[in-house]
């Protein structure tokens, strides 16, 4: 255990310190910040689209996030000739995989909360579909002074103690957010004390722990390719199966009382429709924690197989 939690460590610290990581989230939060402004056209749904909107940049987030951070997990260890260091310590190789897994789906749970944060905020303040509509000054004054803060303090510890601005501006980020949001939840857009009024809706959280499994589900997938293949193959097979993913029902669903690809498709490729709630928002209906149950047991499932069929591969791996 001990060794599986310092190679997760310093995975996760690696994914945070990756170029990548930090790009990815920051046009997150810019499309985040500007889509109140993409939504305001429509005749009566703005609110609706500003939500399904939100929830597709955190879905691609996630999951662009999760694809470029697992893809050299292991293969860029390879490259490197690092992993020779490591299973020479020694560190058995379904440790080193599992490590890697936890490592990088902690990177994207990180990633994730603080998008999620920032999707809940956006959508606190909503639409302003009149020019009579005030602003919620509340949601934006707290904005204001995470960015401030978060940007001031990752500044002074990079110039005190020489810590990475960019990792560090994301860790505290994700620990001012959660201040934010939980001012957010008992404050109202009049600055009064209302728990009641918090525009927070339990839909659009369920949504995002849904996509977040979406996600880890695609981890263990990159993690797993990558154990055999170089980054670019790992990046064209992860995004390749994401997108027969989204439309697995229409690919292999149809098919499959009758095809037998079909039938062996649909069960291989992981189903990424089932996390999308698209639907329940447009008609305003809820989630039920059964589906919340079931849709996490199939991830759990999918996601144990996948690193099993992870740690076969890298099992008979040669080595230097």
């Amino acid at each position: 255990m001990n060794k599986l939690f310092t190679i997760a460590k310093n995975t996760f610290i690696e994914t945070l310190r990756q170029p990548v990581y930090a790009i990815i989230i920051v046009a997150a939060l810019f499309l985040l910040f500007i889509s109140p402004s993409l939504t305001m056209y429509t005749m009566s749904d703005d609110q609706k689209l500003l939500r399904e909107i939100g929830l597709s940049t955190l879905f691609l987030t996630s999951l662009f996030i999760s694809i470029f951070s697992a893809s050299g997990a292991v293969a860029k260890e390879m490259e490197n000739k690092t992993i020779m260091t490591v299973l020479t310590k020694p560190v058995q190789r379904p440790i080193f995989i599992i490590a890697k897994f936890f490592g990088v789906a902690s990177a994207v749970v990180l990633a994730h909360y603080i998008c999620t944060i920032a999707l809940l905020m956006t959508i606190r303040h909503g639409v302003l579909e009149t020019v009579n509509d005030p602003h919620d000054w509340t949601v934006i004054a707290t904005t204001g002074i995470v960015v401030v803060a978060v940007f001031l303090l990752s500044a002074f510890f990079n110039y005190a103690y020489e810590w990475k601005f960019s990792s560090t501006a994301i860790v505290l980020t994700g620990i001012f957010a959660t201040l934010g949001i939980v001012f957010l939840i008992f404050i109202d857009n009049k600055w009064q004390f209302n728990p009641k009024g918090n525009g927070i809706n339990a839909v659009d959280i369920y949504g995002s722990v849904l996509l977040l499994l979406a996600a880890i589900i695609m981890v263990a997938l990159a993690v797993a390719l990558s154990s055999r293949f170089n980054i670019v193959v790992t990046l064209s097979c992860c995004i390749g199966i994401f997108l027969l993913g989204l439309v697995s029902d229409y690919a292999f669903g149809r098919f499959a009382e009758t095809q037998l690809w079909a039938k062996i498709g649909r069960y291989l490729v992981p189903n990424l429709q089932i996390f999308w709630i698209s639907d329940a928002i447009y008609e305003g209906s809820q989630v039920p924690v059964k589906y919340i149950v079931i849709t996490a047991s199939y991830a759990l499932c999918y996601t144990t197989a996948i690193l099993a069929l992870a740690i076969a591969l890298f099992q008979r791996r040669q080595i230097g």
